[in-house]
């Protein structure tokens, strides 16, 4: 099958996707039109269908499989597929395992390191509130699986834990070098500083906000996780909870950016930096990955995430 990384400007396509919504809207001259989300396991792409009456369309919704054909065209920097005939797929006619983006790094090697990380806190309390979450084998699963957000970054399975290793990672550097940092207080909170996601993600292939998610996003949802965790643990000092849910709630680091306080003490802050860090240079690293047949030195366009044209630089073969 032709994967939706591997498509150009102006080819021509036909082969089977998995719906991921699909929703009816007019043009400024009152014309009925379908926007529709297609994707596979490398990614997502936007199309058109502006003949949803056309008799080579057939019904569909999100989440079915369906045989297309199209052409492939850029509209404002991004790849765009006109839907010209649309046929829903049997059974037998495609493999799910093609249609759900996955990390490219081992799930088990990850959470190996992640457990690794847990083994270094030294505090009894945040030791065993971490083993809590990460020795209760619904949990794990449910971690494991998770995509760490809707789109963006790390918007695949193994992505919720790629993130948190590589952010735990960023930490416990930071922590090594910076000794105003508490090792342990900012390890948990790196641990913890999102697993909120597993409540406010529905898994693939929906990957969309729950009614949680909507209503409390994954920040409160977390802290509430903690909260919960922290009460069942005999002689959880009050300060501790508070300091650790603190990092949580000040992860994103600002009001605009969803959370609900500033970073306030210093592993606050070196959560931040790091959750940042890994969220922007993944953003960067999945653009270069969908602009892979570009050549580098190429300037991509506008990016709203950076406000900035970029420039497609590094050997694609070494990203990630």
């Amino acid at each position: 099958m032709l994967y939706i990384q591997d498509l150009n400007e102006g080819m021509k396509i036909t082969g089977i996707y998995l719906v991921k919504s699909r929703t009816a809207a007019t043009t400024k001259n009152g014309k009925a039109y379908d926007n529709v989300i297609l994707m596979d396991k490398t990614g997502t792409v936007d199309c058109k269908i502006w003949d949803p009456d056309s008799p080579g369309i057939d019904e569909f919704d999100a989440l079915d499989y369906v045989e297309i054909v199209g052409d492939v065209s850029r509209y404002n920097n991004a790849l765009q597929v006109s839907l010209k005939r649309v046929r829903l797929a049997r059974e037998g006619e495609y493999d799910p395992a093609n249609y759900v983006p996955t990390s490219d790094k081992n799930t088990d090697e990850m959470f190996k390191v992640l457990k690794d990380f847990i083994d270094k806190v030294e505090n009894p309390y945040l030791n065993q509130l971490l083993k809590s979450f990460f020795e209760d084998p619904s949990f794990v699963s449910r971690f494991k699986n998770a995509s760490a957000a809707k789109t963006i970054h790390h918007a695949f399975v193994g992505g919720l834990l790629q993130h948190t290793v590589y952010v735990t990672n960023l930490c416990y550097y930071f922590s090594r070098y910076y000794s105003v940092l508490n090792k342990d207080l900012l390890l948990t909170a790196a641990i913890c500083h999102d697993i909120g996601k597993v409540k406010e993600i529905s898994p693939f292939p929906q990957n969309d906000y729950t009614d949680d998610g909507q209503l409390l996003g994954h920040i409160m949802i977390g802290a509430e996780m903690i909260h919960d965790a922290a009460a069942k643990i005999p002689g959880f000092p009050a300060r501790l909870e508070s300091d650790l849910k603190h990092c949580i709630l000040a992860h994103h680091g600002e009001y605009e950016y969803g959370s609900p306080k500033k970073p306030a003490l210093a592993e606050a802050l070196a959560l931040n930096l790091a959750d940042n860090a890994d969220a922007r240079l993944e953003t960067l690293t999945e653009l270069f990955k969908a602009n892979a047949q570009r050549p580098d030195g190429e300037w991509l366009g506008f990016n709203r995430v950076f406000e900035s044209n970029i420039r497609k630089t590094g050997d694609i073969n070494k990203l990630g």
